[in-house]
């Protein structure tokens, strides 16, 4: 993984497990123990789903850059459904709180994908290679005559 990768991950990991924190205070007062177990569910998925769906992203533009574009749709379809089977497995569930569960992982989800954004604009990627720009400058120059 480049630093730039890294470096977005861990942009996007740390508001997320703030807002997390956060959801697990709230939902363990609103709604006890088990508010607060459903809180750290849904934020442990958030965080599990996005992270692997950012690195698998990041893997793919590094080793097949032309697929980037369809490997992002299929990998939010893949990330939909993930999360979809896994509320249809626990749709009647005592182990935790649903609705602080719901809560958080919305929460959790939007708070992701603004940190990403957020990370992405202030990262200082370069779009072309310096040196290989320079060397096609000076090769389509010309000599003067």
């Amino acid at each position: 993984m480049q630093s730039n990768d890294a470096r977005l991950l861990l942009h996007a990991v740390v508001p997320t497990l703030a807002a997390g924190a956060l959801a697990v205070a709230v939902s363990g007062v609103l709604a006890g123990a088990s508010g607060a177990i459903g809180a750290v569910v849904g934020t442990a998925l958030v965080v599990l789903v996005m992270g692997a769906g950012l690195t698998v992203l990041q893997q793919t533009a590094k080793k097949l850059p032309q697929l980037f574009q369809m490997m992002g749709l299929l990998l939010y379809t893949v990330q939909i459904l993930f999360v979809a089977v896994f509320l249809i497995a626990f749709k009647n569930t005592t182990l935790f709180d649903t609705k602080a569960f719901a809560f958080t992982l919305l929460a959790a989800t939007l708070v992701w994908i603004a940190a990403q954004t957020r990370g992405h604009m202030k990262a200082k990627i370069l779009y072309v290679d310096p040196g290989s720009a320079e060397t096609k400058t000076a090769e389509t120059a010309g000599s003067p005559t």
